[in-house]
């Protein structure tokens, strides 16, 4: 495929697309809900990790990986959902997206199960200090939360999970036959005075004195 343009010819359309794919069933269709219920409740509350999707004023996207204990997200009354900001990179891919554009989708996660719960909606960002006070699940009130207004919320088939076998560790790979994630970072932060263990060293500090 070296030289082939594989956007030069590319699916443009929703009709084409439904020329290649059968229509969805009729339960895949009823499935969908408009805001969080009692069992989207209790799936969130059971979730410890939620990968979050946004996209910024110049169309980019992006998709990170947010995790604590079961329950670290909350669903208030109202049916928002708020996922508190952990320490990180500070980069602020999220926040910067959600800031520009006020919209996210969401993914829960449960560990060894199969079926995820997506939940998409307007989103902001709240530093609202009675809001952030009972956000300690991960550690200290955060300086921020991820404040989420569903408006699509249904469950996803584990068809995924089936096919990786992800929640199997017999399939998972050696680690000796992984990419060293000191020597990705190393390369791609490009920088000839830092060397792979000084880049391993930050990596395990951060695990040790900056996980909260």
């Amino acid at each position: 495929m070296a030289g082939v343009d594989l956007f030069a010819d590319a699916v443009a359309s929703e009709e084409e697309l439904r020329s290649i794919y059968e229509d969805p069933k009729a339960n895949a269709r009823a499935k969908e809900i408009s805001g969080v219920d009692e069992l989207a409740r209790e799936f969130i509350a059971c979730s410890s990790m939620v990968f979050v999707a946004s996209f910024g004023a110049d169309g980019r996207c992006d998709a990170t990986p947010r995790g604590g204990p079961p329950g670290f997200v909350s669903v208030l009354d109202s049916g928002d959902v708020v996922i508190p900001d952990a320490t990180g990179n500070r980069r602020l891919d999220t926040f910067r997206n959600v800031v520009a554009t006020g919209r996210v989708g969401l993914v829960f996660i449960i560990p060894g199960r199969g079926q995820t719960l997506r939940v998409n909606g307007r989103a902001c960002v709240s530093v609202r200090a009675e809001l952030l006070a009972g956000l300690t699940a991960v550690g200290n009130p955060p300086r921020a939360a991820l404040v989420v207004r569903p408006e699509e919320v249904f469950t996803h088939c584990p068809k995924a999970f089936v096919r990786s076998r992800v929640w199997q560790p017999e399939s998972w790979l050696d680690a000796s036959a992984q990419p060293d994630p000191a020597v990705i970072a190393q390369a791609h932060i490009g920088d000839p005075g830092l060397t792979v263990e000084d880049v391993r060293q930050d990596q395990i500090d951060s695990l040790r004195y900056r996980l909260a």
